[in-house]
């Protein structure tokens, strides 16, 4: 299944890994300077009205957050405040990739690294990081890039977020995370997966299980009998606390009663 950014931009797996990405910032943040690192950046801000509005995802997710009235969970809420901040004048235009979303949350003594593989949309990341100094790209594999970056880095928060357009994405990302936690126990290091089976995301955490034990944050808007949709998301967290699980109740929650069909699910449990 091919997930390219700009096409999904402010889906409901958006709303999922961007509001749990933002708690698990300002965790960290809790506990000193903090540097973010993205392997599969994305261009950071995305205009609706391209890509997104032939999907028309963002109209089931993004757009539908931002109509909701009241009642919105705390981890929720702090991501449609970010949403929006990009939108004054009303509406739902742009929607945050997480290098922007994370970048605009920085504070002193944070950093972002961001990994960008194809050049073009490298260009576009650079351009929505262009006012947030602590806050780069870099061109290249971000699995390739991802552990000579952690080098020396004490606080770390690792987001890896590949499209699953290769057939290896769900292997590489598991060993990726593995090698994370090998080269900083400490780390806290975030997996985001699309859910179209179990099967395939049950052979994700078994790969997946030597880097340690993990949250599972799941959000099903569907049952999971159709493979080629895209029926569910998860954030898999290594390194997560007993108030991320708590957010991840929330999101997940809130994400599949809202946004899901009959027999939509929210599931958080420890691998």
């Amino acid at each position: 299944m091919n997930y390219r950014h700009s096409f999904h931009a402010g889906n409901f797996a958006d709303l999922v890994k961007h509001a749990l990405l933002l708690r698990l910032l300002a965790e960290r943040q809790a506990a000193g300077p903090v540097v973010v690192f993205d392997t599969h950046a994305g261009a950071g801000l995305y205009d609706l009205t391209g890509d997104a509005a032939r999907s028309k995802e963002a109209e089931a997710g993004v757009a539908r957050l931002m109509a909701a009235e009241g009642g919105l969970p705390p981890a929720i809420r702090a991501l449609a405040d970010q949403v929006a901040a990009l939108n004054p004048g009303g509406g739902v235009r742009f929607y945050p990739g997480s290098p922007l979303l994370t970048a605009r949350a920085l504070r002193r003594g944070d950093a972002y690294r961001g990994f960008e593989l194809r050049d073009e949309v490298k260009a576009l990341l650079d351009e929505a990081l262009a006012d947030f100094p602590n806050a780069t790209a870099q061109g290249g594999d971000g699995y390739d890039g991802l552990i000579p970056a952690m080098g020396g880095v004490t606080n770390a928060l690792v987001l890896i977020d590949p499209p699953y357009e290769r057939g290896d994405d769900y292997h590489r990302a598991a060993d990726a995370a593995t090698a994370a936690r090998r080269a900083d126990p400490a780390a806290v290091v975030a997996i985001w997966t699309p859910l179209k089976d179990l099967e395939t995301f049950d052979g994700f955490l078994r790969r997946l299980a030597p880097a340690g034990p993990a949250l599972v944050a799941e959000a099903r808007l569907r049952p999971l009998t159709n493979p080629m949709k895209m029926n569910g998301c998860a954030m898999v967290v290594l390194g997560a606390s007993s108030a991320i699980e708590a957010a991840a109740n929330e999101v997940c929650g809130w994400v599949a009663t809202t946004l899901g069909d009959a027999g939509a699910k929210a599931e958080v449990w420890r691998a």
